[in-house]
């Protein structure tokens, strides 16, 4: 209303210029004072607004400032995420067809809700195969469950049940996130997945691209150990550990962790993990057993490709007693254990939402590879290295969703080479 008034005066007095010239010198004063009274009166509805403007935005301010914090951030993000993950298998072994099988391997929902701009909660509830009773392999479990909080300066802070940052893939293990059907053998066997503990940890990210993280948490439990099961030989961790059940805490273990990312596309990295595994148990045999297990890692995206490495190795000291117990068994624990892998993935096709990514991976590892001295006749013989190549492509559709089919040929145990086929989805 106010520019259409201004707009007014201003064609009224080009419109009456020409008439001015005739006009009477009184006449002339008289439509210049009309003019002028009525530009001071736009000028006072004007300066009336901005008054009730900057009145509403003052009470706004102080609205905001006195807005508790749990009422989150003022970016308007939804201060409760829901997030979830699964994938269904199926395997078929190439020289036993009888034993090919479809599993619904795991269903993840996860919910994550801040509490203001930098306190938030995670947490991951999985179930495994479907069905979970008495009777069946299914399992329920709380994946992660802990509050993290940010400082000023860049530093967090977490507590309660969270992945241990080691490797590749226990931190980023969705199905999308990875290539084949199946999750490699390295970051499965060597390096437990997914490996959880329950402490408390500090992580920080620098300017140049180095990030670190450290922390105190639980460990594994040792007295767990099943010498005649086969349990160890397929992941001497995953037989013992604790997952936040009951966790017996009289050994702690520290963890560290650094990454580089500080040229786009490339990531270099290692950690470390050690701790006691006996917790002072009595009438045990190794209470002061010692688990010590480390990786490097890289990964390099240039353009289309996907290149990564990883190696684990593990250590166990402290169970040279423990063996004899176990003489006789199958399976003593092993003093280390240790893999590698290398892979390459070229996205050869991409249309749309559409994208179709070839890899190969060579993986090399070993669950015993050696053991402590024991007396002759009394020990298990250490077990040749495992080498196993995969083939196959990642169909994605769109960004959380893919398809994937493989081929993985063992070299000692071929009974094992299969064909894999996998949906798998995130979001």
């Amino acid at each position: 209303m106010k520019k259409n008034i201004l707009a007014q005066a201003i064609l009224a007095a080009f419109v009456m210029a020409p008439a001015a010239a005739f006009a009477s010198e009184a006449e002339l004063m008289q439509r210049i004072e009309k003019l002028a009274a009525e530009l001071e009166k736009v000028k006072a509805e004007l300066a009336a607004t901005k008054q009730k403007t900057d009145t509403v935005e003052k009470r706004q301010e102080t609205m905001a400032a006195a807005a508790p914090a749990s009422q989150g951030a003022a970016s308007g993000a939804p201060q409760t995420v829901v997030t979830g993950y699964g994938e269904i298998n199926y395997n078929h072994p190439t020289k036993d067809a009888s034993k090919a099988q479809t599993d619904v391997r795991r269903a993840v929902i996860g919910i994550q809700h801040r509490f203001d701009d930098k306190t938030k909660l995670v947490s991951e509830f999985e179930l495994e195969h479907s069905v979970t009773s008495k009777d069946d392999q299914g399992e329920v479990a709380v994946e992660q469950l802990y509050v993290e909080r940010e400082f000023d300066n860049g530093l967090r802070a977490k507590a309660g049940l969270f992945l241990i940052p080691a490797g590749l893939l226990n931190t980023n293990h969705e199905p999308t996130a990875y290539y084949g059907v199946e999750r490699n053998f390295v970051e499965t066997a060597i390096i437990p997945s997914t490996w959880r503990e329950v402490g408390v940890g500090l992580s920080s990210t620098l300017e140049n691209g180095l990030s670190w993280d450290a922390g105190v948490t639980t460990g594994f439990d040792l007295t767990k150990w099943d010498a005649a099961s086969e349990e160890g030989r397929e992941s001497p961790l995953g037989a013992i550990h604790q997952e936040g059940q009951l966790a017996k805490s009289r050994d702690m273990s520290v963890h560290g962790a650094l990454n580089w990312r500080g040229v786009p596309g490339l990531l270099l990295g290692g950690s470390v993990f050690t701790g006691k595994m006996g917790h002072n148990t009595a009438g045990f045999a190794a209470t002061d057993a010692r688990l010590t297990l480390w990786d490097l890692h890289t990964r390099y995206t240039p353009g289309r490709w996907d290149l990564s490495a990883v190696y684990a190795r593990g250590h166990i000291s402290g169970v040279d007693a423990l063996n004899l117990t176990f003489a006789g068994n199958p399976t003593p624990v092993p003093s280390s254990f240790a893999g590698w892998y290398a892979q390459a993935a070229y996205q050869l096709w991409k249309s749309g939402d559409y994208a179709l990514s070839p890899f190969v991976r060579y993986e090399r590892f070993n669950t015993a590879k050696s053991y402590t001295p024991v007396p002759a006749g009394l020990g298990a013989a250490t077990g040749p290295d495992e080498k196993v190549v995969t083939v196959g492509a990642n169909f994605r559709v769109g960004e959380g969703v893919v398809l994937k089919a493989d081929y993985q040929k063992f070299y000692e145990d071929t009974t094992r080479n299969r064909v894999n086929l996998g949906l798998g989805f995130a979001f």
